[in-house]
């Protein structure tokens, strides 16, 4: 069939293009032609998909004009699909208008099929025809001969049955916006689109053979072989693989002695094991494509950090992609890459939030955009979300859409409307909505793009696949991982604001330094690392407090046994106990020792399971490392997995180790390779934690201000600030005369910026602060808006804000002035600013007086916290309390403490019951963690943010003191004129 869509012709088709061939095959057809409309997403899937199953399958495109198709492109072969791609491109990156007819160029490589009714008002070319639907025979009335001879048949298949057709039909209602009730039906809607079997359809042509004949020789003379598997990437960095050999052993090289110094036996012998590996694999361009991205961004003075696997390779360590020494941590390059691997690895580089569209912008640059392009994400129909599109299309009550899509499940009592939604929502879930951005993902190719996909632009502003990592992996393209995150974007503005108030120049580049500094130890060891990257949450804190954390090679541990799985198993709390008695428990076997003494015989990490593979039962890296992703479920070939397992067994045995022992020590392996963690990832990472906490070790008013303006981290803003004012900060509201639009530090005070206010308009900030540097600080209320052009509203809430404080006058008497300045004049009416500055005119007000409570409901609204304590707005308990410095005295004593809560983590025990793990922090600011079992959240639930009375019973655990609730109210703010 000529005209087939999938469920990639988004909000429209409702079959994935592999069910597509499958259901096509069922019905008996045995080549088809998958033209989805205005898109290629599917294509590869699907001569994928046809390939592996024998099915003969031809690829193009519906060019559509809205609602109407302009015509149908088949694509004879990889250069017409090339076309096609490149002509869809024009459309949805380019933004061209695409002609009424397709381009006469096209001949030879492409059919063009057109709409029998929206022919072109011409004789048609030889690669094109027209398309007689089988609803048309009724009253069909043959065309000219020469017409005749360029007919073809053309039916559409959408949906497979009427269910499908349904969803179709829902989906159609969710793209207009509409109510279903209100959708056109289309003309002969009960067979159109619909699969019809082949017998049926040549029936239904059973008068006209001819066009039965032609239409199958012209899907017969399409179709190409597409080589999935094959590396698209592009095959040189210079031009020259020869060259390319010679520039990355220069490079690699060179880095060894910025690296390592001349006396570096061990590091170049791993250099030269690297780079012969590298050069046999064929990834020689992929890292020097990875280098020369970092290379301009070093020179644009952008911070970076390489991770993941990557960070096991010494010459990505030399070529500075990752500031991790593999040497050091005894990294496995074999983890990264080995001989078995045929695809390009993964070198994860993240930059600074700030900094990435740059970095993009270099790479489209310098590749050229007909060779780059970003990965794209398929964006899915979701459980709830679609509840509520359904509920809207079939016309319910907000109230009511919100009650069916709180449900967790299937409610039992629910009319016929409610059970279609939840039927038809199940069905939808998971289909693709529409197209998203990968988090990273660039692919840098060989052949121009077109080869493989037509791009389209999103808001984002370059180029995007239309198809994911997955599709791309499979036909052979192999990304480039360019991340963005907010650490390296308050590591980088600190460094900044350190230099603009206390004129120092900090290297942040000096890690060694920063893992010997005494400060930064005691941080680490009583896990005081709010803001620094990826030590800050709750939980961390609390493991680093329990393990008394000071040092690089523990960090790194952490990092890794934080995550769920490795707490889950036991693993965690094994861990922390062996760590602190490392007498207390006896290894396996003396080689299990001298292996995992490191970890106290934990495998704490991936590289852990290489190690034993290795060293224990004498399998070679690459060996070792089949076995570690065939136990995780990562390593797709069965055969290779049995044949390296049956090798460990074997060579176990060989070396005389008792069964029972490396029975357990495989039993081990298969547990920790599920949830065990990349140890250069979290090396990686620990790097950056460092400078982070360097930062805020010994400069910590700038460092949190630095989190605060990048607006990222596990915490709310009221909570850096809060942190921020801990450490010594003086917080102070936005002000006309101090503010920036972000916040920025004066000394000791931290000026809140303008950004934090949520009803303020950006323009609004602009005009304050232009106005302001063109005229010099505002001499008061009058000064202001004769000088910036804003209207009441905006100036009402800088005046509620506390803006204006710096005038002296209470927020009341500044309100009533507002309104007499401007007269209720509408921000639309155009005030041509003063050249002069404007006498404050003189009011008699009665006394009007702001109050404390008033002042922080201002705050709530406008901030979204208050910058009062908030325990000065409930009123307190009349049971004794205690703070959080207590406990340690108090332990497996009831207790009562006023909180203010800060995080609340909702998980669920082995049994499957709800729980939660909540921060407070108490009213001297300090904080305090609590354990809330399932029967106390059933009696206590939260209740959202608030100061709560937490009552329980004082636990410790490794020297970290919490409180097992078993009690939980939440104490209501005082009335706003109290």
């Amino acid at each position: 069939m000529i005209n087939c869509h999938s469920w990639f012709s988004l909000r429209y088709g409702a079959h994935s293009p592999e069910s597509l061939i499958d259901g096509l095959m069922e019905l008996g057809y045995t080549s088809a032609a998958l033209t989805d409309i205005n898109t290629t997403s599917g294509c590869l899937s699907f001569l994928k998909h046809a390939e592996d199953v024998g099915f003969h399958g031809v690829v193009g495109v519906e060019f559509r004009e809205g609602e109407r198709t302009q015509y149908i492109a088949l694509a004879r072969d990889a250069k017409g699909y090339a076309l096609i791609c490149r002509q869809l491109s024009r459309k949805l990156t380019d933004g061209e208008i695409l002609a009424e007819e397709a381009p006469a160029d096209w001949e030879g490589h492409i059919y063009v099929i057109y709409p029998r009714e929206d022919l072109p008002d011409r004789a048609l070319r030889p690669h094109e025809y027209v398309g007689i639907r089988p609803e048309m025979l009724r009253q069909y009335k043959k065309p000219s001969k020469a017409l005749w001879e360029k007919s073809v048949i053309l039916h559409t298949m959408t949906f497979a049955d009427k269910t499908a057709r349904n969803v179709h039909r829902l989906l159609r209602a969710i793209d207009s916006n509409t109510l279903l009730s209100k959708m056109e039906r289309r003309e002969d809607s009960d067979t159109r689109g619909f699969w019809m079997e082949q017998s049926g359809l040549v029936a239904a042509f059973a008068g006209y053979p001819e066009l039965i004949s032609r239409t199958m020789r012209l899907l017969e003379d399409c179709g190409f072989g597409y080589a999935f598997g094959v590396s698209k990437n592009k095959k040189t960095f210079t031009g020259s693989a020869h060259q390319d050999r010679q520039l990355l052993e220069k490079l690699s090289m060179d880095g060894l002695v910025y690296r390592f110094g001349k006396n570096t036996r061990e590091a170049a012998r791993r250099v030269r094991h690297e780079l012969e590996v590298i050069d046999k694999l064929g990834f020689t361009p992929y890292f020097l494509i990875t280098e020369d991205i970092v290379r301009y961004a070093r020179h644009r003075g952008f911070y970076h950090v390489g991770r993941g696997s990557g960070a096991n390779s010494i010459v990505a360590y030399c070529l500075r992609i990752t500031d991790v020494d593999p040497v050091e941590l005894d990294l496995y390059f074999e983890r990264f890459i080995n001989m078995h691997r045929s695809s390009p690895p993964d070198l994860d580089i993240d930059f600074s939030w700030r900094d990435r569209d740059e970095v993009l912008q270099y790479i489209f640059q310098r590749y050229g955009r007909e060779h780059t392009a970003l990965l794209a994400t398929y964006t899915t129909f979701q459980e709830k979300a679609v509840i509520r599109e359904l509920g809207k299309v079939f016309g319910l009550p907000g109230p009511e859409i919100d009650q069916l899509s709180a449900q967790r499940k299937e409610p039992a009592e629910l009319d016929r409307i409610g059970k279609l939604i939840f039927r038809y929502g199940k069905l939808l879930q998971g289909m693709p909505n529409h197209l998203g951005i990968h988090a990273g993902g660039v692919v840098i190719t060989e052949d121009p793009i077109f080869c493989h996909t037509a791009t389209q632009l999103p808001p984002k502003g370059f180029p995007i696949t239309q198809f994911d990592m997955y599709v791309a992996e499979e036909a052979g393209l192999y990304k480039y991982d360019i991340l963005s995150q907010r650490g390296l974007g308050h590591i980088r503005e600190a460094v900044e604001l350190i230099a603009e108030n206390r004129q120092r120049n900090v290297d942040i580049q000096q890690v060694s330094l920063f893992k010997r500094d005494p400060e930064v130890k005691r941080l680490i060891r009583e896990g005081r690392t709010m803001g620094c990257f990826y030590v800050e949450s709750p939980a961390m804190r609390m493991l680093l407090s329990k393990l008394r954390c000071e040092n690089y090679i523990t960090l790194v541990a952490a990092s890794s046994i934080i995550r769920p799985g490795v707490a889950r198993s036991g693993m965690m709390r094994e861990y922390i106990h062996r760590f602190h008695h490392p007498d207390s428990f006896q290894y396996i076997h003396p080689k299990m020792e001298e292996i995992l003494k490191e970890t106290y015989g934990v495998m704490v990490y991936q590289e852990d399971v290489i190690k034993v593979a290795h060293h224990f039962a004498g399998l070679d890296p690459a060996d070792a490392d089949i076995l570690r992703r065939g136990m995780s479920g990562k390593f797709r070939s069965a055969k290779a997995f049995k044949l390296v397992a049956d090798k460990f067994l074997e060579n176990c045995r060989k070396m005389g180790y008792p069964e029972h022992v490396y029975m357990e020590v495989w039993r081990q392996m298969e547990s920790f390779s599920g949830y065990s963690f990349s140890k250069a990832h979290s090396a990686s990472f620990a790097v950056e934690s460092f400078q982070s906490l360097y930062l805020r070790a010994h400069f910590p008013l700038e460092f949190m201000t630095a989190v605060l303006n990048n607006f990222g981290g596990f915490y709310k803003t009221q909570d850096y600030v809060h942190e921020a004012r801990m450490l010594g900060a003086t917080i102070e509201p936005p002000c006309v005369n101090r503010s920036r639009y972000l916040n920025h530090i004066e000394g000791e005070s931290i000026y809140l910026g303008f950004v934090l206010l949520h009803q303020l308009e950006e323009r609004s900030s602009k005009a304050i602060l232009q106005h302001r540097e063109e005229g010099g600080p505002y001499a008061g209320l009058a000064d202001f808006v004769s000088r910036v052009n804003i209207g009441l509203e905006q100036v009402l809430i800088l005046i509620r804000a506390g803006s204006f404080r710096f005038t002296g006058k209470p927020k009341k008497e500044l309100l009533w002035e507002a309104h007499l300045l401007l007269n209720k004049v509408a921000a639309k009416a155009e005030r041509p600013a003063s050249l002069f500055m404007a006498e404050e005119p003189q009011y008699r007000f009665p006394s009007l007086e702001d109050t404390l409570i008033e002042n922080a409901y201002d705050e709530i609204e406008l901030l979204g916290f208050p910058l009062c304590s908030p325990f000065l707005l409930v009123d307190k308990p009349e049971e004794p309390l205690v703070r959080a410095r207590d406990l340690p005295q108090l332990l497996g004593k009831k207790v009562s403490l006023l909180g203010n809560v800060v995080a609340v983590k909702d998980t669920k025990t082995v049994k499957g019951d709800r729980m939660n793990f909540a921060t407070f922090t108490d009213e001297e600011g300090y904080f305090f963690d609590s354990t809330h079992f399932p029967q106390v959240i059933r009696d206590y639930p939260f209740r959202g943010r608030g100061i709560y009375l937490v009552k329980g019973r004082v636990a410790e655990e490794f020297g970290f003191f919490s409180l097992e609730a078993t009690e939980l109210h939440k104490i209501p703010y005082k009335p706003r004129g109290y």
